[in-house]
């Protein structure tokens, strides 16, 4: 019987599974190196925390393990119910609020390392967080696909820690009682980029679809819909995916640095991003400008106990309903 402690939270509605398992080695390798170790060779663990019996396919999962750079505090590798993650802002949140729960961080700013790079995190009053992403940038300012039934939709590919599709207009209201129509239609779009192939500069074919519609907040500027990889739909505002929409809004001149855009989730949840100046990667073409999104949101625990793997049970690795799409 293998024994895994752990503490679940939520970040604006997004659950998320922060994995304590101190015991469990990865290999001295970097930490990206450690994330393709815990993608490739503990494949039934990492599902089997993940999804049925254990859990749900929404879920996603952080996986604390020692830090890359000394300056942090903990290093984590984010999963969902298909794979590793490279980075998650919502988890990152849910992360602060569990390791502080735990007494391994204490008030104000810390550093966690992550597959992509080292972000900020900041202890706030109620269970608040603020996290510094890491750089956000556009690859590709102008895609343009053709979907039977919807007929052209147009887009950006963003970078904001996992690449994103952030549809321009969507074609369908991005509200609550539409969520079954915008799974199906966010679905139908990523198939299109796969089928299509369609990548940006840096050569990263985009794994998560953004659609976006008015607000239903007063204090939102508007609201989204994402399709994460393992067709699941975030029910936070998607904090990578905020990044890579404030880039692209930096980018086009509608959203000055230090101001501050509000974005609501399809659950009715809000993070704050400001997007902050930085260099772009050295090899982005000359036109390239990114910034780094301080966002700001709030993540509640809500359990905390021990996952039991029982080597005799035959769903062990967890068990996930085929998608009827």
């Amino acid at each position: 019987m293998m024994h895994l402690d752990y503490v679940d939270s939520h970040t604006g509605g997004e659950p998320t599974r922060v994995i304590i398992a101190d015991s469990l080695t990865l290999g001295s390798g970097s930490l990206a190196q450690r994330s393709a170790v815990w993608e490739s060779s503990y494949a039934e663990l990492r599902r089997g925390i993940i999804l049925e019996p254990r859990g749900y396919p929404a879920m996603v999962g952080g996986l604390i393990v020692p830090p890359d750079d000394p300056t942090c505090c903990a290093g984590v590798i984010f999963f969902n119910n298909v794979g590793c993650l490279g980075m998650c802002v919502h988890g990152t949140i849910g992360v602060a609020v569990t390791l502080a729960a735990l007494g391994r961080i204490g008030p104000g700013r810390q550093r966690l390392d992550t597959p992509v790079g080292v972000v900020e995190l900041e202890l706030l009053p109620d269970r608040h967080v603020a996290i510094v992403n890491v750089p956000s940038y556009v690859t590709r300012s102008h895609v343009e696909l053709h979907l039977p039934g919807f007929g052209p939709i147009t887009g950006q590919i963003a970078w904001g820690g996992n690449p994103f599709f952030l549809v321009d207009h969507a074609p369908l209201p991005v509200d609550p009682s539409r969520i079954s129509d915008l799974l199906r239609l966010s679905k139908a779009i990523q198939r299109q980029l796969d089928n299509e192939d369609v990548r940006g500069w840096d050569g990263r074919r985009p794994n998560h679809v953004e659609l976006f519609g008015d607000p239903a907040r007063p204090d939102a500027d508007s609201r989204n819909f994402v399709l994460c990889p393992g067709g699941e739909f975030d029910r936070s505002p998607c904090g990578t995916g905020t990044s890579a929409k404030v880039a692209a809004l930096v980018t086009r001149g509608e959203l000055p640095l230090g101001s501050t855009w509000r974005q609501e989730s399809i659950t009715g949840s809000l993070f704050l991003a400001t997007p902050i100046a930085c260099d772009p990667p050295l090899d982005a073409p000359p036109d390239t400008i990114a910034v780094r999104s301080r966002i700001v949101g709030e993540a509640h625990l809500t359990a905390r106990g021990e996952l039991l793997f029982d080597n005799r049970d035959p769903l062990r690795g967890g068990w996930a309903c085929p998608s009827d799409d």
